[in-house]
């Protein structure tokens, strides 16, 4: 999957998720896990009203894909998250041998090692392909206006 209208098709729908999140006073963060064309899992941010640090979007994703696949190896997956990862998140979608990250929106935080980073960093033995600016600034304005609300 390289067409740049599948990559705005399937981000769309993680920005849908992030805009469920928001409504449940959520970091709007939304991914989707696809393969084959297939939408086989999907996820918004819970981490705030779960109160459990590692429930992100990513990771809920990669949790319902496993379980539906019966497998932890997503090969042949794309994951369609709205914000890069954090490194929690890399960690698991490097694990997960997830084949290619699609974002939205980057982090541009000091200090802060970008999915790039960590992938190069991290000694993989599989390829991890890494797309990134696919409907950025939806996505970022998603998440800076929510913060925006936050601090007022």
């Amino acid at each position: 999957m390289t067409n740049t209208q599948d990559y705005e098709f399937y981000m769309d729908k993680a920005l849908e998720l992030a805009k469920k999140a928001r409504a449940k006073d959520e970091v709007p963060v939304g991914a989707v896990i696809v393969r084959d064309g297939k939408i086989i899992a999907s996820a918004f941010n819970k981490r705030q009203n779960r109160r459990v640090a590692t429930y992100h979007a990513e990771i809920l994703a990669i949790e319902k894909a496993c379980k539906k696949v019966k497998d932890f190896r997503l090969n042949g997956c794309t994951i369609f998250v709205t914000l890069e990862p954090c490194v929690m998140c890399m960690g698991a979608i490097i694990n997960a041998r997830i084949e290619t990250l699609v974002f939205g929106a980057g982090i541009n935080k000091d200090n802060t090692l970008s999915s790039k980073e960590i992938a190069e960093r991290a000694g993989l033995n599989h390829n991890l392909k890494i797309v990134s600016g696919i409907r950025a600034k939806k996505c970022s304005m998603l998440v800076s206006e929510y913060f925006s609300q936050k601090r007022n």
